[in-house]
């Protein structure tokens, strides 16, 4: 098959991989630009582990080409294809020093003039000088980096990474997710990166690709699939949204208007992946504000009425739970900002926001849908 990308591409072509009677991975078909650093991001048993270890050549493709550059790759034996893999688990030899784990690959393959290259290595990773010391002298960070060096050093055309800061701690992993990118960006390597982490995916990744059940739900950079979320699936994968089931009633203008809950709401037609039917109107909690109940809205925002049920203090911000008069809780954090205090719980508020900032979605069976009795007064139309 013809490689339609410019060389050095990976290209998985309408890849399936069935266990038995059940898909792990669904007819997939994507295209990863050389040099880039791309996740795939999902929970667990979605199909982002088995796509990797399809191209590192640990699995087989039940149907479907995985191309590289053009070259067909998905028969080749996993140490004749260009690509390397840095697991969670480090996977380094206890009895070695450090240098030669690094060394490992090109002695194998019996490399003249290694030292330079061990050194150049550790110096990329910001490991000199720890040449002699063995693993077990070494931080989880620091040991991830070696992993990372003794991959890097085979000049692989893509480095898969599968999970490969889940073992740190907090501090550490934020850490890594910077080394990490820098790297890519000095060594210009295609990384493709799996996670089930969404901070790990947007810090790092130029693009990411939502993995549900086998399938590519979306795909795209960061930003834009957090601010305009196709699925109500990648809406509460990629970080939190809150969903209001609602009906379509028609245009006015550049907005789609929507009826939810007997009140009436406007969201820009641009902002619609759907124009039509059932659907559900969503809004990231930090897109909302809090605004005591009965008090005016800000010219053009829309809200919805409650009563406060819950406050947690998480430093940059205090996260609320607003408890609507059908049922639904609403989650909004409010900034840090030291201006205003604490709204106390059961305080009654207006959760309220601007249209540009929302976003509709088709409607999905038991994704955010509210089944509780309709109360027309509990929400506040648009000012």
């Amino acid at each position: 098959m013809a490689n339609n990308g410019p060389a050095g591409d990976l290209r998985l072509a309408n890849v399936t991989k069935r266990f038995g009677i059940f898909t792990a991975v669904d007819d997939l078909s994507l295209t990863i630009p050389q040099g880039s650093f791309f996740a795939l991001l999902g929970a667990s048993g979605c199909g982002k582990t088995t796509t990797l270890r399809m191209v590192a050549g640990l699995e087989q493709p039940t149907s479907g080409q995985i191309l590289l550059g053009g070259a067909e790759i998905s028969r080749l034996r996993p140490y004749k294809r260009p690509v390397n893999t840095v697991f969670q688990s480090y996977a380094l030899f206890p009895h070695l020093d450090i240098f030669e784990n690094v060394a490992f690959g090109l002695r194998r393959r019996r490399v003249k003039e290694i030292a330079g290259q061990v050194e150049r290595m550790l110096s990329l990773v910001q490991l000199e000088g720890y040449g002699k010391r063995r693993p077990n002298q070494l931080s989880g960070g620091q040991q991830q980096r070696v992993a990372l060096a003794r991959a890097l050093i085979n000049h692989p055309q893509v480095l898969l990474l599968d999970e490969p800061l889940g073992a740190l701690d907090l501090k550490l992993r934020r850490q890594m997710q910077i080394e990490l990118k820098r790297i890519q960006t000095e060594v210009g390597i295609t990384f493709v990166h799996v996670t089930h982490d969404q901070e790990e995916a947007m810090t790092m990744a130029d693009t990411v690709a939502v993995m549900n059940a086998g399938r590519i739900e979306q795909l795209g950079a960061p930003a834009e699939i957090y601010e305009f979320p196709a699925t109500a699936f990648v809406a509460n994968f990629l970080g939190q949204s809150n969903l209001l089931a609602g009906t379509v009633t028609g245009t006015s203008g550049a907005d789609l208007l929507i009826e939810a809950y007997g009140s009436r709401f406007s969201v820009p037609v641009e902002r619609a992946r759907v124009r039509q039917g059932d659907v559900h109107l969503g809004v990231r909690p930090e897109k909302l504000f809090l605004a005591p109940a009965g008090d005016p809205l800000p010219a053009g925002h829309q809200g919805v009425n409650g009563v406060v049920t819950d406050s947690s203090y998480v430093g940059v911000s205090t996260q609320y739970l607003v408890r609507t008069a059908w049922g639904a809780e609403l989650a909004v954090f409010a900034p840090n900002t030291g201006i205003g205090g604490q709204v106390p719980i059961g305080t009654p508020v207006t959760a309220h926001w601007h249209p540009a900032h929302a976003f509709v979605l088709p409607r999905e069976a038991g994704a955010g849908d509210r089944t509780a009795p309709i109360l027309p007064d509990a929400v506040a139309a648009a000012s």
